[in-house]
């Protein structure tokens, strides 16, 4: 192997997730569906004789998106399991499902590891404790949902990542009310550091924010 050929295949190369395909039975029921979910719709192309149709929606904040239609995929409609999207805030966001008339489960939580069960599987196990997490932990509180086909959805929520998660230079929010939660957690931990080094005002307190939320979304080590 020549040394251009070991360098070029050392460099990191970007694999994007972009699409997760939906098996569907009815497509305009689908399109329906995911709508009311406040999905944006990004294409909805079929061909001129009407053997193939294909759709296409992101949801908000999301980097990938989903496509269904006709004659899109050979798996059986409903097959798509375990789907997870990410919320900050998963009772916020079941009741935005609710209030579109749409069928979610009670939020809850995994029951201490217990990896059997009569529920339906999911990351933690296969039973489910009913409400958040009590130890309010980030990766441990869900709400579940399904499309008119069976194809299963979880809300998953996170506030805090793991180590490593994520790169820093990535920092996003999926909206305003997420980044206020940020600011005020920022600022609380701001209020201990300044007591911590003597009370007086911290005039590179923007920095200081900065550094915080940029380590908390990465999962690194938070400033003190």
């Amino acid at each position: 192997m020549s040394d251009n050929h070991a360098a070029a295949t050392s460099t990191r190369m970007d694999m994007k997730l972009e699409i997760v395909v939906l098996p569907v039975s009815d497509v305009d029921r689908a399109k329906t569906f995911y709508a009311k979910l406040g999905w944006r719709l990004d294409a909805d192309y079929a061909s001129d004789v009407g053997d193939f149709r294909v759709l296409q929606f992101t949801p908000p904040g999301s980097g990938c998106s989903v496509i269904f239609g006709r004659n899109v995929t050979s798996a059986a409609p409903g097959s798509a399991q375990g789907l997870y999207l990410i919320v900050s805030d998963v009772v916020a966001a079941r009741e935005k499902l609710l209030a579109e008339g749409l069928e979610i489960s009670e939020v809850f939580h995994d029951a201490a590891g217990v990896y059997v069960g009569e529920d339906e599987h999911y990351l933690f196990g296969s039973l489910r404790a009913a409400g958040r997490d009590p130890d309010g932990r980030s990766y441990r509180s869900f709400a579940s949902f399904k499309d008119a086909d069976g194809n299963h959805w979880l809300f998953q929520e996170i506030t805090t990542r793991q180590p490593g998660r994520i790169e820093a230079a990535a920092t996003t929010f999926n909206s305003a009310a997420e980044l206020a939660a940020t600011l005020r957690r920022a600022g609380a931990a701001h209020g201990v550091h300044e007591k911590a080094t003597g009370g007086e005002y911290d005039v590179n307190w923007p920095d200081w924010y900065a550094e915080y939320i940029v380590q908390e979304q990465a999962g690194g080590a938070l400033p003190s």
